[in-house]
């Protein structure tokens, strides 16, 4: 029997942030994929198609396999006491409690994260120490059934790690093969030591002012990274 992996989605999560992890964990030998939202209608991404859920917090089944996506989205996430909730339960029986990029932030709202070797998108890095993780700066990290990949793209990193442990190295690779996943970007500028001076003030002013509101909500949760 195939293992049953469930996304949790909400308004203006990080498109490929769930669609990456997707792609890859459809792929698992019998796969029943769940993708469940607070509520019944279509969730919203960051760039601007919307998801169709077809499970809601009341209707989902036990997961095998928890993935919750990051993006802007978490902020209310992480205030929402009825999607932690079901984080906390989905967690307490699942065999995988898993994260992508910011997504991380949800986990440890609902309190997953204490003592946990983690991992998140690189700008928010430091703020995984709010919730008692061990911030790890690797792409992806695994600490027994919790699993965290970094930011955006390293979903697809995650899951392929994640395919391989439950079906096998032949089977992971075959699934690599079948997406042909085999990066080989144009620009070097993937990590922050890779990118110029320049690049790094872009990339600031556009998430500045979004990490300052994320840094807002950690102080009205009573949280801080130090």
């Amino acid at each position: 029997m195939g293992l049953t992996v469930g996304f949790l989605l909400f308004d203006d999560l990080t498109q490929l942030d769930f669609t990456g992890p997707l792609q890859v964990l459809n792929r698992l030998p019998d796969a029943e994929i769940a993708l469940i939202a607070k509520s019944e209608g279509p969730v919203r991404t960051d760039c601007g198609p919307f998801i169709l859920p077809n499970h809601t917090l009341e209707t989902a089944p036990d997961l095998d396999l928890l993935c919750v996506p990051g993006g802007y989205g978490v902020d209310a996430v992480m205030q929402d006491a009825a999607m932690l909730d079901f984080v906390r339960r989905q967690a307490a029986q699942a065999q995988y409690v898993t994260s992508v990029c910011t997504g991380a932030f949800i986990l440890g709202a609902a309190g997953l994260l204490r003592g946990v070797r983690a991992t998140t998108h690189w700008r928010y890095h430091d703020h995984l120490k709010a919730f008692g993780a061990i911030p790890v700066k690797d792409r992806v990290v695994h600490d027994g059934r919790i699993i965290t990949g970094g930011g955006v793209t390293a979903g697809i990193d995650f899951a392929l790690s994640l395919v391989r442990e439950i079906a096998g190295e032949d089977h992971a690779s075959a699934v690599q093969l079948s997406l042909e996943y085999d990066p080989a970007p144009p620009l070097q500028a993937g990590r922050p030591e890779l990118a110029s001076a320049q690049v790094r003030d872009a990339v600031e002013s556009r998430m500045g002012p979004r990490l300052e509101a994320f840094k807002t909500v950690l102080e009205k949760m009573g949280l801080t990274a130090d």
